[in-house]
């Protein structure tokens, strides 16, 4: 009269051991379709924004280029130059509208695509991104002193801008929805799972900002959905003193630039 109980039970519990080894093995072999989204643009392309631009496809090799656009500003006005590093959707388009929070400021703001991202092409890995954002700081050290560049993340490239703070001088680091680290984000959506050993991308924006000298500024919103605001409490506590924490209430992922505390403090930032 036990046996069938006994047997559902240990039915039920091949059933979700199998369905635990099936979502491990997608959530690994498929990480980088869920943390990258970006959207591929023909060479050929052409761009059109509201605000004056220049056009940079730095040819690394045969099989790489580097899409960059130069938002600029009067060189009789020019204070510095902010390099931007973005988000994880589409490319370059989707975050253009953010230009003018530094250009009315009297700073050229300098987006970057990724590989794969816009007219960005090679393969992609964690450290050729870091080596394309080194190549990247050294073309505006061609044209800025170190204390005339901002390094600015925005959620995935948060952990980006870490690093190239960390390694190259700056006047200021700015981090938008920052993460803790890709484990310490994948652990929140995936905790059942050991993340540290499945994880193929890192980003350990927390290793990072502990070796930033540079001033640094995090904003987050409250109701972030994406990326959890305890993540950037986290990281302010092992910035260096003077770090500062821009609590964004009732803010969402993408509604950032519509909370008036975060162009406030913003303007403030770079006016300063």
């Amino acid at each position: 009269m036990q046996r069938k109980p006994v047997k559902r039970f240990w039915k039920w519990i091949r059933i979700v051991l199998i369905l635990y080894i099936l979502f491990g093995i997608a959530l690994y072999f498929f990480q980088e379709k869920l943390l990258f989204r970006p959207q591929k643009l023909p060479p050929d392309h052409v761009f059109s924004f509201s605000n004056p631009f220049k056009e940079i496809n730095l040819l690394v090799n045969n099989e790489k280029t580097i899409s960059i656009i130069q938002f600029t500003v009067p060189d009789s006005v020019c204070k510095g130059v902010v390099l931007y590093f973005h988000g994880n959707m589409r490319n370059i388009e989707r975050y253009a509208p953010f230009a003018s929070n530094f250009t009315k400021n009297n700073y050229e703001v300098w987006m970057i695509d990724y590989p794969g991202y816009g007219k960005s092409t090679g393969k992609r890995t964690e450290q050729i991104i870091y080596e394309d954002a080194k190549q990247f700081y050294k073309m505006a050290r061609a044209r800025f002193g170190k204390d005339s560049i901002i390094i600015y993340g925005r959620s995935l490239g948060t952990g980006i801008a870490s690093y190239l703070a960390s390694v190259k001088d700056c006047r200021r680091l700015i981090l938008e929805s920052p993460y803790y680290s890709m484990e310490a984000l994948f652990r929140h959506y995936a905790f059942i799972y050991p993340v540290n050993w499945m994880c193929k991308y890192h980003f350990s924006t927390y290793r990072y900002l502990q070796n930033v000298d540079a001033p640094v500024t995090i904003f987050h919103g409250t109701n972030d959905e994406v990326i959890p605001y305890k993540q950037s409490k986290r990281l302010l506590k092992l910035a260096k003193p003077g770090a500062e924490l821009v609590t964004l209430e009732k803010t969402k992922h993408n509604t950032v630039n519509e909370s008036p505390l975060y162009h406030q403090k913003l303007d403030s930032v770079l006016q300063h």
